[in-house]
């Protein structure tokens, strides 16, 4: 049931924001706190304050829901696949629920973003949503009819960890990923992952944002590597289309920023998808890096 006051999460590696929305989903709140670096019970503390002071201001309870990196198992309870490395093997959900006294709801942050664009975002109304992350790392989520799709092992829409697809000679096996394998898209399409392609081309170093400022100003090196990106970014995509149909695909993280992806992908994309035709569309987040949090206030949007 859906509550009068949804209190959203977004436990990041560096910061710690919370967003309160009323029963229309419009903002009331916000605020943000530094994560305490390694500290489990640090962090407890943090998001237990910032639920307080939130409820104090407003003068309402509201739901609580988290989005994190990671999982939580579906066979232990504890959180899993987290880059913030304290939290892994913890019983997040278990001790949240006992420092605020109430139900807590936990969803992977790609999830919550994907939960975000469908609902009230960009893909608002639309069937079937696959939510993208493009940052320091890759991931995913399916939103169908309004709902999250997460799956019985809590991994649905983590295309991040699969092979890139219709590999070229170049592209195989395909860099070392920290999963333990070789090749995955998130190696050739991470922000670091961009930004080490680069390199192994050109003999330059430079961050993402860098290399798409030279693309834009006519640097031959960096046009080279935003063309190689396009190509692996429509592969990639592709291949969801052809699992998942979806209406729309929403991109997020810092590569969504350009503008270019939304009209070059489509044209790329197509022959790789089995139909004669493409009607999935391509669209920026509408609540860009809000949309994480956003999303975990929905998680008790139901």
């Amino acid at each position: 049931m859906k509550h009068e006051l949804m209190l959203g999460i977004d436990l990041g590696g560096t910061k710690i924001e919370l967003i309160a929305l009323d029963g229309a989903g419009r903002e009331v709140w916000r605020r943000r706190e530094p994560t305490p670096q390694g500290d489990y019970r640090g962090t407890l503390t943090v998001i237990q304050g910032l639920v307080r002071q939130a409820e104090h201001v407003l003068g309402a309870r509201g739901s609580v829901g988290i989005g994190t990196p990671g999982a939580v198992s579906r066979a232990t309870g504890r959180l899993k696949n987290s880059n913030s490395v304290c939290l892994n093997d913890q019983p997040l959900r278990e001790d949240l629920e006992s420092v605020l006294a109430r139900p807590v709801r936990i969803a992977n942050d790609a999830d919550c973003f994907a939960l975000s664009e469908a609902r009230d975002g960009a893909a608002a109304g639309l069937p079937v949503v696959f939510g993208v992350i493009l940052g320091t790392g890759v991931g995913g989520g399916i939103v169908v009819r309004g709902q999250l799709l997460q799956g019985p092992n809590a991994i649905a829409g983590e295309w991040g960890h699969n092979p890139l697809p219709w590999p070229d000679r170049g592209e195989w096996p395909g860099p070392d990923c920290y999963c333990g394998r070789r090749g995955c898209i998130e190696t050739f399409l991470s922000g670091p992952g961009f930004a080490l392609d680069f390199a192994r081309v050109s003999g330059r170093s430079l961050a993402g944002p860098q290399i798409l400022a030279g693309a834009e100003a006519g640097d031959a090196d960096c046009e080279a590597a935003f063309q190689r990106y396009e190509e692996r970014l429509a592969r990639a995509l592709a291949h969801v289309i052809n699992l998942l149909d979806p209406d729309a695909i929403v991109l997020g993280g810092g590569l969504s920023n350009c503008g270019r992806l939304y009209t070059r992908i489509p044209t790329r994309w197509t022959r790789h998808v089995f139909s004669d035709r493409v009607d999935t569309r391509l669209l920026p987040p509408r609540y860009g890096d809000s949309s994480g949090v956003r999303g975990a206030a929905w998680l008790w949007g139901d």
